[in-house]
């Protein structure tokens, strides 16, 4: 039997509360997100406790916790986080302004999250999925 990574990532992401300043160019927002572990393994996968780091510009901007859990095998488990994010520490000097005045503000999200396939109560496989 092979035994595959489980995927991890954000399904969808809702902006709740977004707030934005001209002067001095700065933002701030919550986002409610739903995160998903897809498990193909014929056994159950269960991951530890992790973080989704949010940047712009390659800035950290938020980050979101993630609670340890179980995915049953051959299934999705589909978790609801929520995140607020906030331009502070980010350089005057960016594009922050120019996006803003855009109306649009490109966000990268990463993380890894780590754990263990259990195939029949027999066979462990400790995996890692950037």
């Amino acid at each position: 039997m092979r035994i595959k990574n489980p995927k991890f990532w954000l399904t969808s992401v809702t902006v709740e509360d977004l707030t934005a300043a001209p002067t001095p160019v700065s933002f701030n927002m919550k986002l409610s997100a739903q995160v998903a572990v897809k498990n193909t393994n014929f056994g159950h996968f269960k991951f530890d406790n992790t973080t989704i780091w949010f940047d712009y510009g390659g800035v950290g901007v938020g980050e979101a916790f993630v609670a340890r859990g179980r995915s049953k095998a051959r299934s999705t488990k589909k978790m609801n986080v929520t995140v607020e994010l906030n331009s502070n520490n980010i350089p005057n000097n960016s594009s922050l302004e120019n996006d803003i005045k855009a109306g649009f503000v490109a966000l990268t999200c990463h993380s890894k999250l780590s754990g263990k396939v259990q195939l029949m109560k027999l066979i462990k496989k400790k995996n890692l999925q950037k």
